[in-house]
């Protein structure tokens, strides 16, 4: 007979609230989705919702600057320069991402760490982990459990893990990213998490902490949060919406 091959994050919804906050985000990220305005400017959306993204993402990595600053496109920290790349290659990985999540977590590192690190050490794990790939093995295969908590799992260990020399959060929040896209659940990428994030740090540094413990208390604490945090970032790709159809 044939093995039955276990999902390890179906377990994640029986830990207390998870499903009930999982089901929030999915809620709030469906009605961004029902904006009448993406059914004519989906792409001015996206590509607005990848600036605010990046711009997020460099802030919790320590680069934070005004949006209105990153969008004169005058700033070259290259924190800031990294996830700008990063933000605007994701929807080109796609695909790859279902089926070689490793490359396309080299892939980021190369966008994100360009001119930060010696160019051999670029997309170069500092060392192999059995961790890592079995992150990876997580990726290609199925689950019943939420895109937005397989995308948390995603997050978490790749902050955990600490693959490369430099840019991991920046790397890590894109995979989250993609994770979310990949399965279906903000397929053209109009909200933003990464805000999402930002607006509670000090929650996300705590929460990331508690997971890294390994209770199952943690592990709710960091869902928990990233499960808000795809609130609020549904929440900005609305204000985006309203924004591109103001013109």
């Amino acid at each position: 007979m044939p093995s039955v091959v276990a999902d390890p994050l179906r377990a994640l919804l029986d830990l207390p609230g998870i499903a009930t906050a999982a089901d929030e985000a999915r809620d709030a990220v469906d009605g961004l989705r029902r904006h009448r305005v993406l059914r004519r400017s989906s792409a001015a959306v996206t590509a607005e919702a990848a600036l605010h993204a990046a711009r997020a993402s460099a802030a919790l990595d320590g680069a934070d600057y005004p949006l209105a600053d990153v969008r004169a496109a005058g700033i070259t920290d290259p924190v800031l320069q990294g996830a700008l790349r990063v933000s605007g290659a994701l929807g080109g990985l796609v695909d790859t991402w279902r089926v070689a999540p490793l490359q396309v977590l080299a892939r980021l590192h190369v966008l994100a760490a360009a001119e930060r690190v010696p160019e051999s050490r670029l997309g170069r794990p500092i060392a192999s982990s059995a961790r890592l790939n079995a992150l990876a093995q997580l990726v290609v295969g199925q689950t019943e459990a939420p895109a937005v908590l397989a995308a948390a799992v995603v997050h978490a260990e790749l902050l955990s893990v600490a693959p490369f020399d430099v840019g991991n959060g920046v790397v890590a929040r894109a995979a989250a990213r993609l994770a979310t896209v990949a399965a279906g659940l903000d397929p053209h990428a109009h909200s933003v998490p990464e805000v999402g994030h930002l607006e509670a740090a000090a929650d996300y540094a705590a929460a990331l902490a508690a997971y890294s413990a390994g209770s199952p208390a943690g592990v709710a604490h960091w869902l928990r949060h990233c499960c808000a945090a795809v609130c609020r970032g549904a929440q900005e790709g609305l204000a985006i919406c309203e924004a591109v159809q103001r013109g």
